[in-house]
């Protein structure tokens, strides 16, 4: 059984994907039925008073042409919006059809969607999930239950425009709470929170190493400001061209394959600039071993490819209105998968994706356009955390509990 980790507020706690038997009323388009293999994962970014979530739909190893989740609040959440689906909800019961354009999914696939709700301090993990009317995530089929001619009284909820990007925060006044790393991390081939540093300087799994050219920049441990246990790797990223400074992981992840997935928490101190700047970087062995690096520019998170500086989203006003900033002065965790089969990107930033750090193999203007200007098959071998400055912007900044797997590893 696969856990999916989340903040459960007003208590910490792991969000479980659980199941149970939902009488569906059936699509119009006729959607197949899902398979006993199906999974739903329920990923949620919370805060008092209110939450977003990411829902991630895997039929298995049978096909749907047409899909509705179902699942049911114990407590007293209520969904206010979504997006990639349309939702309403009757009661606790909430119910999810897919939009016009991701209703297809193949045996081994999977679509995501989002919604965003409200709720009180009674807020226990959602359960009974289904996929067409099937109980997923390895429960038992329930009893067979025909198909209700009349669907019950439903609320619906309003659909959230495509081109804006699902809100990860609310607008608090104090940063909202961070969430405590998974116990472990799963199946991760790396799983590190930096406990094991027994200098002032990343040494043993890590090195401190400056591509390119080096300058002012520097990384140490720090144990004063940490996301979890006691130590974090603190950077300090100075402004000017060239002054280039990371902390890489002192392993070959060349044998991770083809799907790679990361998930890394990160703090800093100065808003993303208008320049292009670099946090993340890791080595593509074919693309002539220059890097694919996930930073800022316009004052958004960015991707950036450096063998032809294509960017992803396009630098285009409407492109980087897709993405979103990186928040300053608390803990974020920031996931990515990247698919060398399929030449696929996705971004999460506390647990909600972003729609303008997604690349889908299907040029989209703004988005992914000048992504696929070519065909991109990464092959990537190491994961760099650090600084780059390309302008005149500087930086402090730290890392901490850093996961890198085969399988998504969550918040």
């Amino acid at each position: 059984m696969r856990i999916s980790h989340a903040r459960l507020a007003p208590l910490a706690a792991a969000t479980v994907t659980l199941v149970a038997a939902v009488g569906v009323a059936p699509l119009v388009a006729g959607p197949a039925a899902a398979a006993q293999g199906c999974q739903i994962d329920y990923l949620p970014n919370e805060w008092p008073g209110g939450f977003t979530a990411t829902v991630r739909v895997a039929p298995g190893d049978t096909a749907v042409n047409g899909w509705t989740v179902t699942w049911t609040y114990p407590g007293d959440q209520r969904i206010t919006g979504a997006w990639n689906a349309t939702v309403s909800q009757s009661g606790g019961t909430v119910t999810a059809r897919n939009a016009a354009w991701n209703g297809s999914v193949p045996a081994g696939g999977a679509t995501e969607f989002g919604v965003q709700g409200t709720m009180g301090s009674n807020a226990p993990a959602p359960t009974g999930f289904t996929l067409n009317g099937v109980p997923c995530n390895g429960a038992p089929p329930g009893p067979t239950t025909a198909a209700p001619t009349t669907p019950a009284p439903t609320t619906p909820v309003p659909t959230l425009p495509p081109t804006t990007p699902p809100p990860t925060t609310p607008p608090p006044t104090t940063p909202p709470p961070t969430t405590p790393p998974p116990a472990g991390c799963g199946s991760a081939v790396l799983c590190d929170g930096f406990e094991n540093q027994t200098g002032p300087t990343p040494a043993g799994d890590w090195a401190v190493v400056h591509p390119d050219c080096s300058g002012a920049g520097a990384a140490a441990i720090d144990t004063g400001t940490v996301h979890s246990g006691a130590k974090a790797v603190r950077v300090d990223g100075a402004g000017g061209y060239c002054n280039h400074v990371f902390v890489r992981a002192n392993r070959d992840l060349g044998g991770l394959g083809a799907v790679r997935y990361g998930r890394f928490w990160v703090r800093h101190t100065t808003a993303l600039p208008t320049d292009h700047v670099t946090l993340l970087a890791m080595t593509d062995a074919a693309d002539g071993n220059r890097d694919l690096r996930m930073g800022g520019q316009n004052g958004a998170l960015q991707w950036n490819r450096a063998s032809d500086d294509a960017t992803l989203p396009e630098q285009s006003p409407a492109g980087v209105a897709l993405s979103v900033p990186l928040p300053t002065g608390r803990w974020s965790c920031l996931e990515f998968m990247v698919d060398g089969g399929t030449g696929q990107l996705r971004t999460w930033l506390d647990g909600a994706a972003i729609t303008g750090l997604t690349a889908d193999g299907v040029p989209t203007h703004d988005i992914d356009g000048q992504w696929y200007n070519r065909t991109w098959r990464p092959q990537l071998t190491d994961l760099k955390l650090g600084w780059e400055s390309y302008g005149g912007a500087p930086d402090t900044l730290w890392f901490d509990d850093v996961a890198l797997g085969t399988t998504r590893i969550g918040c």
